[in-house]
């Protein structure tokens, strides 16, 4: 078997290694816009062994082949990012090259023509090398099948999201199989005349992640993958559409709104109006007004009757933010219309019936405040059938980069402007940050930076201004010959924050002579490729280090 390298026909793929980060501090692997894991072959042929024995080649196969069919969709779409103004080939090519920086083999694209606006697709790939055809060596020998099922179906999904249409990569010669290599051979999925098990493997339909709690992004702002994301959205799917009474419970800003508004909308009242109401912001006089509604006449300045959100969320749901900041009074009327389902408008001799859905939320324990004799027991109770814990997002950090997506779209969508992304720097101070006012405060961050950066000038820290600062923690990523390596930056944000403060004696300069020499031995004695490195002028560099090797030598 010849020493494996990199597939000549490729695109460089430094771009796409620069997505891999670690950091150690937080024991989390970034690769692209979600957390990694780093596994050994033999952890991964344990697993892949462990699927076959214990559930079957046949349903082993299924599962892994629509794992990384949706691999695939979620790539394609990176590709995109990535690489936006390239032709198709070069994006394509990101596909093959994600499978071999995962190391997974690396890929030779022996044949590809594809038409976007047709549809048209064709295509043949080898895969040298292949992980899992090796495991499947060792652990059952030669097979008489391929068993590249991941494999396969990273490559349909990935292919099938490019062209827009079900496109079929099926493994005609494999490694598993004595093959020399992997031979894929990709068209459309209504073009191949045999059927086999793997045309139901790669449908549209079939490529729903069996774990849908997990949700990439809602069309309505509910955007996370991270665990405490799942949970709350496992909890909501399964009281959603019933009649039982939510309670959403979260520090101010962590979007409580946003997933009360989510749970009508899966509910069978989702055609019924959504009327929400900030408890906290309505004065007490008013409250059991606003809440209950007026008739003419039952106070001085009531000059008609009017309903109230109770009556207007009629046959809908009723939300109730930050509802410990009721009045004791007010809360009684409350459990009322839950026990009753029914209210009486203020100066109202007589019932009204109605048909309201109640979500609540609050930012404290309510049994802390039912202890403190600030909430009433008996409405604790009614309030709390069905908890759903909303954690903050400093404990959802994988969140964090798909909030940023969504949100520079959006806010780049709002202000009509053009802005490409953040720098690596920005992308490393919001990782690092611990978001006091939780995605409220994220949201502001980026619609802020949208508005400051210029059209085509990615968001930098300076336009982010997050409190407290932006205290940097140690980050690698690898280099062009795959070793871990300083992220690059380091230099550069060094070298700036000294030049923004103010000097300090012989340190100073040791430090800065220091950071001098560095970037010069870097640049292999490149003065301007030290200073772009720095962010400084060749002339700038060139002058601090003559008046550094001045005073070494004793010369002024």
């Amino acid at each position: 078997m010849p020493k494996a390298k990199p597939a000549p026909n490729l695109p460089d793929i430094r771009d796409l290694a620069e997505q891999v980060r670690f950091t150690p501090d937080t024991g989390r692997i970034w690769v692209r816009d979600q957390r990694g894991v780093l596994l050994t072959a033999s952890v991964y042929g344990a697993l892949r062994r462990e699927l076959i024995d214990r559930l079957g080649p046949a349903v082993a196969r299924e599962l892994l082949s629509r794992i990384g069919y949706a691999e695939g969709g979620r790539d394609a779409d990176t590709a995109r990012r990535l690489r936006p103004n390239v032709s198709y080939f070069d994006a394509f090519a990101v596909g093959p090259q994600v499978h071999a920086l995962a190391g997974f083999g690396w890929s030779e694209v022996v044949h590809l023509h594809a038409d976007p606006e047709s549809g048209a697709f064709a295509g043949e790939f080898l895969v040298h090398d292949s992980l899992e055809a090796t495991t499947h060596l060792d652990a059952y020998g030669t097979s008489p099948e391929p068993v590249c099922w991941m494999q396969s179906g990273y490559a349909s999904g990935f292919a099938s999201a490019f062209a827009g249409r079900p496109i079929l990569m099926r493994e005609v010669e494999c490694r598993g199989m004595g093959d020399e290599a992997c031979r894929l051979i990709g068209k459309p999925l209504d073009d191949w005349l045999t059927q086999a098990p793997d045309t139901r493997y790669y449908q549209p339909e079939a490529s729903v992640n069996r774990f849908a709690d997990l949700d990439a992004e809602d069309d309505n702002g509910v955007v996370g993958i991270s665990a405490g994301f799942g949970a709350a959205m496992h909890l909501l799917r399964k009281a959603a559409d019933s009649r039982a009474t939510l309670l959403f419970v979260g520090e101010t800003g962590v979007g409580k709104e946003v997933f009360a508004r989510l749970g009508h909308r899966m509910s069978r009242r989702h055609d019924g109006p959504f009327i929400a109401v900030n408890c906290a912001a309505l004065p007490e006089t008013l409250i059991e007004t606003e809440l209950f509604g007026v008739v003419k006449g039952a106070y001085t300045g009531a000059s008609k009757s009017r309903a109230g959100r109770f009556e207007r969320a009629d046959g809908g749901t009723l939300f109730l933010d930050e509802v410990t900041s009721l009045s004791l009074a007010a809360q009684g009327k409350l459990l009322r219309v839950l026990q009753e389902r029914e209210i009486e408008r203020v100066g109202d001799n007589q019932t009204r019936r109605v048909d309201v859905r109640v979500m609540a939320a609050c930012n404290e324990d309510l049994r802390q405040a039912v202890d403190a004799g600030r909430f009433r027991e008996d409405l604790y109770f009614r309030l709390t059938t069905f908890p759903v814990p909303i954690p903050p997002l400093r404990e959802r950090r994988d969140d964090i980069p798909l909030l940023m997506a969504y949100l520079l779209r959006r806010f780049c969508a709002v202000h009509g402007k053009s802005v490409p992304g953040f720098t690596a720097r920005a992308v490393e101070a919001l990782f690092a940050y611990d978001f006091p006012g939780n995605i409220r405060e994220l949201e502001n961050l980026i619609e802020r930076a949208v508005l400051l950066a210029g059209d085509g000038e990615a968001i930098d820290l300076p336009q982010l201004a997050l409190r407290g600062g932006t205290p940097r923690q140690p980050a690698f990523a690898l280099d062009t010959s795959g070793r871990l390596s300083d992220d690059g930056a380091s230099l550069r944000e060094q070298a700036a924050a000294l030049l923004a403060a103010p000097a300090n004696g012989p340190r100073f300069d040791a430090i800065e002579h220091a950071l001098l020499e560095q970037a010069v031995a870097d640049a292999d004695g490149n003065l301007a490729a030290a200073a772009r490195t720095l962010g400084l002028t060749r002339r700038q560099v060139q002058l601090r280090l003559d008046r550094y090797r001045a005073g070494a030598t004793g010369t002024r």
